[in-house]
């Protein structure tokens, strides 16, 4: 069983309770406007370009069998349409200039990785993450990996949309040992324009994860002119008081530190001139959602 990994995060504190290892899984239905993982949308590899780090060796072209790539005035061109996202000539760019997002890896070998920091995990009482992108994406391969922890005694995390068929999650939820759930909008159409989908299937899964008793973290990006005002809080707080259940709620700041992938991507990025919520404003939503009955927490 292999699966499509753009990156494995060791010593992470943000994505669980503990020091844990996040395995970063490619793929995702949805297309957040602020996704802060472009490269995780597409479930497969994809070339990531460097542009000021190119030396002009027209290596890169000389093994472009599709003509994505050709030397023109002495100057590289490129014509993304035309990738197949073959990886060579990322291979042969010693300025690396170019490199590919995302690789495949059977289960043994992310579980090798995973394993070499189970000290730290028994120490801090942390565990392994699974984050993307949305992991139920590869739900086979997930499900693999889960049962590999749990044989190991590994506590078990998974960072999701809760975009995903109902069967499926229910399925995977008895290897999991928490859930980190994202609620974003609770207007489906605003939910559809910045989100990519509709917010139904997401709120009836984490209805069903509260009545079967999981262990869930729901976490609320915040990002300004779009879903942190007063009446989409207000929502939020009333439809999670209203399930009971939630053990924790902890509110994520906007940032734009992602701006330079979207170009390395050869994407447009919407929101590059929008500026992250002050410590102010985040300790104002935190105190409006405490009301609610929650344990809130700024940051992961």
């Amino acid at each position: 069983m292999e699966g499509c990994i753009f990156n494995i995060m060791k010593y992470s504190i943000h994505d669980g309770p503990g020091i844990r290892t996040t395995v970063f899984m490619k793929g995702c239905p949805l297309r957040c406007l602020w996704c802060h993982n472009p490269e995780s949308q597409l479930p497969k590899p994809q070339l990531i370009r460097f542009p000021a780090r190119c030396i002009g060796c027209g290596n890169c072209a000389k093994v472009c069998s599709t003509g994505a790539i050709t030397i023109s005035d002495n100057k590289t061109k490129y014509d993304m349409s035309k990738c197949n996202s073959c990886g060579l000539c990322a291979e042969v760019c010693y300025a690396e200039a170019m490199e590919m997002a995302g690789k495949y890896m059977d289960a043994k070998e992310v579980m090798k990785e995973v394993e070499k920091d189970m000290p730290f995990y028994e120490e801090s009482g942390g565990g392994v993450t699974f984050s993307g992108g949305e992991p139920f994406m590869q739900q086979d391969f997930l499900r693999e990996l889960l049962i590999s922890c749990n044989n190991k005694g590994i506590h078990t995390a998974v960072d999701t949309s809760g975009f995903v068929k109902k069967d499926i999650l229910l399925d995977l939820s008895k290897y999991i040992d928490l859930f980190l759930y994202d609620l974003k909008l609770m207007e489906d159409a605003k939910h559809k324009k910045y989100v990519g989908g509709s917010n139904e299937i997401i709120l009836d899964n984490l209805k069903e994860l509260v009545r079967i008793g999981k262990r869930i973290f729901v976490r609320i990006p915040i990002i300004p002119g779009i879903n942190d005002d007063v009446e989409n809080l207000e929502a939020i707080g009333r439809f999670l008081s209203g399930i009971r259940g939630i053990e924790q709620v902890n509110i994520l700041p906007y940032h734009n530190i992602a701006k330079e992938k979207y170009k390395r991507l050869n994407k447009e990025y919407s929101l590059s001139d929008l500026k992250a919520p002050s410590q102010e404003k985040m300790e104002e939503i935190a105190e409006k959602l405490t009301t609610y009955g929650f344990k809130v927490k700024i940051g992961g």
